[in-house]
């Protein structure tokens, strides 16, 4: 029980800079995936996939994000974060499942979608003997699990690719 209470420590600090980015204010945006936390708080693998993709910034103003949305709150815009709350669930093999649920949205209006709960799962392991984020994984539009790790392999594979005008010409 105790490791699965551990898998919460690296959620929480992520959980904490996004409902801080959110609060509005005058403080900081903090950044989930700077050096010091991408090496704390997240795997090895993880990392390299991240950084992998950090080599094709999203059109953002800071120019090193690879991702012009805020992969917690799963969208551009959000409000406050409300009824923040975070739940160990029973490791399976050597991962912990971590839930964020969170309102997002509640200042936007009052129709039922504006309230809905939102829910994140983190994947936690055990790595040098301490728990990091393995994965993040949000649902899309239509409710399908959308991991994060793959959506960056995804993005640095879009951007492997040539494009037409990089094809070399066909001699004949």
């Amino acid at each position: 029980m105790a490791l699965a209470a551990d898998a919460t420590a690296p959620v929480k600090v992520i959980m904490d800079a996004t409902v801080s980015n959110w609060a509005g204010g005058d403080s900081d945006w903090q950044d989930i995936f700077d050096e010091s936390r991408l090496k704390e708080d997240y795997s090895k693998d993880f990392a390299a996939k991240y950084q992998a993709a950090a080599q094709f910034p999203a059109a953002d103003e800071d120019g090193i994000s690879p991702f012009d949305y805020d992969v917690i709150v799963n969208a551009q815009d959000a409000c406050p974060l409300e009824e923040v709350k975070l739940a160990a669930q029973p490791p399976k093999g050597n991962v912990t499942e971590v839930l964020a649920t969170f309102k997002k949205s509640t200042c936007m209006g009052t129709d039922a979608d504006y309230q809905k709960t939102t829910t994140v799962r983190f994947e936690v392991i055990q790595e040098a003997g301490r728990p990091v984020i393995d994965d993040i994984v949000t649902n899309d539009d239509n409710g399908s699990p959308s991991s994060l790790k793959s959506v960056m392999q995804d993005l640095v594979k879009q951007q492997q690719q040539p494009s037409d005008q990089q094809k070399p010409a066909n001699p004949q």
